[in-house]
């Protein structure tokens, strides 16, 4: 946290001569002593035994912890150490500075001893910082004390762009954090914004006489894609610029500004300049969006700027650059039995990380370690060494060495590796084994939670056997449905272990490293509108499609080309589209529209089972974000039962016009391939809305009732269902799947909002970003009149409320939510494994990841009730 020095009074600071110096006080754990040492000057511990005396002989900049319990120089905040060294007028004199650590939840008494003896001894406080103090704090220290040491012209330079700049802005993000009822300090973080704009962008944009002169210049430079602007005029990209440009749009936090200039804004080639603003990145995509269709650019550019609707990161991100990754989200692949699908897996990885995409794979056909090969026994490795090489080329296909390839691998329950699959994410596994940086997924079908709950052992089959009995891979048969066929079979071999001893490993494991990815079999086969089986998600756990195999030739070609899957995402601002009102179906339309148009215009070449998948289905995934802050600032709390009617009621209505969207898409593109042979032709699959009560999809509360009625949000009724049924029996629909809930951490950001349906973490959130190192997220729109209904955050709320919003969504949505579960070191196995089951029962399709929060660090000390020693 750098503050800036202060002025304790109207005399001349007097700054120190001669080499930097500091004196430190240091408990018994040498906390500080160990910090201290990483700042490499010239330094002096005060003694901890307060019989010991020293006295300095130069001038010296002081640093001390903050100990709880008062804010008084004679007790509490000041160690008695520290206040006996400052009890020799010696050492008083010679002080030139004070710099304090402390505890950031304590409010206003933040790193207390700092003030108290600024104003004590009458000299600056530089700098106050948090707990054990981060390598970011580390340089900030260094710089302050050669800027307060030595004569400007000999400053080193430290900023983000390399020149001198004025760092307020950090120093106004960070006073978000510390709380006071009389003060609203959260505004702060806007004028951080606002500062960082002025004294970084601006000064290290490129600067442009008209949109004319911008639009050549970047694309005669190779930075815009020709192929987009020239569909349009330039007159007509001047009115689209001026459209956009007059929503006024401004970043409402710091992290929102940070997050796109440093992500998404277009930068020189030598990184040097910006070349972009927000309007400018919204114009680019509204371009790509309108495909040469100006009223078609301005309605999409019109969600975007009143942020309604936000594509998807490596969308918007990419929309209109020369030089990009592709604009889809991930992907998803089955490998099977062969080495030629191995190969072809490992190679289309490669290919697919190149241009930006995540990547997940399904291992479950795989034959087991210790199957046979060519008949002769034992000679199979298993998984292991599949995933050891997908984690080497993830790692190598880093991107530009922007970041590494990020891939998942997906393993059904009953496959004989599974517990050797989850070892290797053991915290103690054997290198040889383990898996650092690629994640990991079940499948988990109904069995299992039979077994477990009767407390029996289950049966692991041998995908290679089941080959050769059933003449179909293991992940085209239902486990559940053939488990006991398949135990009875003498032709399937099977090993044994406890099903109860599975979950358990699962809980233990969610502690170590916050994985597997849970995805409950036949819970989405059940919900599966379409022919074939869901084997699979992705790498957040919120795509489930049917996937068909490949078949290869010995040179790798393809013999035949099954269909394999691609993301194309992008999320809705659940409180903005509340403020839409009657314009709410219009906003559904165009995003709809947008993902729609990502599908058919990205380039899957290097993946023909991707290209046919995406040909075929033109498979969307539209999410929502910002559920917590709509709530909140609607002063509803989280774990309400109307958080989950209101959940239940905007999805319901959020499903209805995504389905009439793509309806009306079919009118123009024809319906998905096939459209025929699924539950929507026939129209069961909307069964669930035509063939009810009447009653049963409205607000079961009086306050979301009121709610819709205040935002004037028609909700559709029975009759609506039905009458869109029968266009959609007769047109069809253009996508095979609409929705999707992506945890949209990127976004979200972007957009000054909560994450997608989860509850925040804190009122005000601490991030660590690149060189800025730790910055402070406050919650959206948060206020000290909301503040009551953010104050419990995700790990205080716990598991449960979480489940019930994500299962309420879950009705409406046809793939799957990227459901986080956060808990506490306090939780134990036992709690998580009743997580899974409350998830699987109210018919959650997934369980994303699970994070705990440790309360208190291994090794640390609390010493005379001393909560804040570096």
């Amino acid at each position: 946290m750098h503050n800036d020095v202060i002025k304790v009074t109207n005399e001349k600071i007097v700054k120190p001569q001669g080499k930097i110096y500091i004196v430190y006080f240091s408990s018994t754990s040498n906390n500080t002593h160990r910090f201290i040492q990483k700042l490499e000057v010239k330094n002096s511990r005060i003694p901890y035994d307060i019989k010991e005396e020293i006295l300095v002989d130069q001038e010296y900049v002081l640093i001390t912890p903050t100990y709880s319990g008062g804010g008084e120089f004679k007790s509490g905040a000041v160690p008695k150490q520290v206040i006996n060294f400052l009890n020799k007028k010696q050492n008083r004199d010679l002080c030139r500075g004070i710099m304090a650590s402390g505890n950031t939840n304590f409010g206003n008494t933040f790193a207390m001893a700092g003030p108290i003896l600024s104003k004590k001894l009458n000299v600056p406080l530089l700098y106050q910082f948090e707990l054990l103090g981060t390598k970011n704090d580390v340089e900030t220290i260094k710089n302050i004390l050669v800027d307060f040491w030595i004569k400007p012209e000999n400053k080193k330079i430290s900023t983000l762009s390399g020149n001198f700049e004025s760092d307020e802005y950090i120093t106004l993000n960070a006073k978000t954090k510390l709380f006071d009822w009389d003060k609203d300090n959260f505004k702060l973080d806007f004028a951080a914004a606002k500062s960082y704009l002025k004294n970084h962008i601006i000064p290290n944009s490129k600067k442009f006489n008209s949109t004319k002169e911008r639009i050549e210049y970047l694309v005669k430079n190779k930075y815009y894609d020709e192929k987009i602007i020239n569909k349009y005029s330039i007159a007509k990209i001047e009115n689209l610029t001026n459209q956009a440009y007059s929503y006024n749009h401004y970043f409402p936090t710091f992290v929102s500004a940070l997050k796109f200039f440093n992500a998404y804004a277009l930068k020189s080639f030598d990184g040097k300049e910006y070349l972009e603003n927000y309007e400018d990145r919204v114009i680019m995509n509204a371009l790509f969006f309108g495909d040469g269709k100006i009223s078609k650019a301005k309605k999409i550019l019109n969600e975007i700027m009143l942020g309604r609707f936000q594509p998807a990161t490596p969308t918007f991100l990419n929309a209109g650059k020369k030089q990009r990754g592709e604009y889809v989200s991930c992907y998803l692949l089955r490998i099977e039995d062969n080495m030629e699908s191995i190969a072809r897996g490992i190679s289309t990885s490669l290919q697919l990380s190149k241009s930006g995409g995540g990547v997940a794979l399904c291992l479950t056909n795989l034959r087991e370690c210790g199957a046979p090969i060519k008949n002769i026994a034992n000679q199979a490795t298993g998984v292991i060494p599949v995933m050891k090489i997908l984690e080497d080329s993830f790692s190598y296909a880093n991107q530009l060495g922007q970041r590494q390839g990020a891939g998942a691998v997906y393993l059904n329950a009953h496959h004989p590796d599974i517990m050797s699959f989850l070892d290797t994410k053991r915290e103690n596994a054997d290198e040889k084994i383990r898996i650092k940086s690629l994640s990991l997924g079940i499948v988990i079908p109904n069995i299992t939670f039979e077994l477990a709950k009767d407390n029996k052992d289950m049966a692991l089959f041998s995908p290679y056997d089941i080959k050769k009995v059933y003449k179909k891979s293991m992940t085209d048969i239902s486990v559940t449905q053939e488990y006991y066929k398949m135990l009875n079979n003498p032709k399937i071999k099977k090993t044994f272990i406890s099903a109860r001893k599975l979950f358990q490993t699962i809980a233990e494991l969610h502690f170590e490293s916050g994985y597997p990815y849970l995805l409950f079999d036949d819970t989405v086969n059940n919900r599966n509108a379409h022919p074939g089986r869901i084997v699979m998600s992705n790498l957040c756990s919120e795509i489930i499609q049917v996937s068909t195999a490949s078949k290869y030739n010995n040179d790798l070609s393809f013999k035949h080309i099954g269909q394999d899957i691609s993301c194309n995402l992008g999320s809705v601002n659940i409180a903005k589209m509340m403020e839409s009102g009657s314009e709410f179906s219009q906003s559904i339309e165009e995003a709809i529209y947008a993902l729609d148009h990502v599908s058919r215009n990205s380039n899957l070449s290097t993946a023909p089972s991707i290209k046919e998948g995406n040909k075929n289905n033109h498979a969307l995934g539209l999410g929502a974000m910002n559920l917590h802050g709509f709530l909140a600032t609607n002063h509803i709390f989280y774990n309400s039962k109307e958080a989950v009617d209101f959940t239940n009621i905007f999805f319901y209505t959020m499903a209805y016009h995504a389905f009439k969207a793509s309806n009306k898409l079919a009118e123009h593109f024809g319906s998905f391939v096939e459209f025929k042979n699924s539950k929507f032709a026939d129209g069961s699959y909307f069964d669930k809305y035509t063939q009810c009560d009447k009653e049963k999809w409205k607000p079961a509360t009086k306050k979301i009732k009121e709610l819709f009625d205040k935002y004037q949000i028609e909700i559709p009724t029975q009759n609506d269902w039905k009458k869109l049924v029968t266009k959609i029996k007769t047109i069809g629909i253009a996508n095979s799947h609409l929705m999707a809930v992506a945890p949209t951490g990127s976004i979200s950001y972007l957009s000054a909002c909560t994450p997608s349906l989860q509850p925040i973490v804190s009122p005000v959130e601490v991030r660590k970003e690149g060189k800025l190192g730790r910055v402070y997220v406050p919650a959206y729109k948060i206020n000290v009149d909301n503040l009551p209904y953010y104050l419990s955050g995700a790990y205080e709320i716990g598991p449960n409320p979480i489940i019930d919003i994500a299962a309420a969504a879950q009705q409406h949505v046809d793939q799957a939510i990227s459901l986080t579960l956060f808990m506490t070191d306090k939780t134990t196995t036992r709690d998580l494994n009743k997580a899974y089951i409350k998830a699987f029962k109210q018919g959650c399709s997934s369980i994303y990841y699970v994070r705990v929060r440790q309360e208190v660090l291994e090794n640390s000390e609390n010493y005379q009730c001393d909560a804040c020693v570096i």
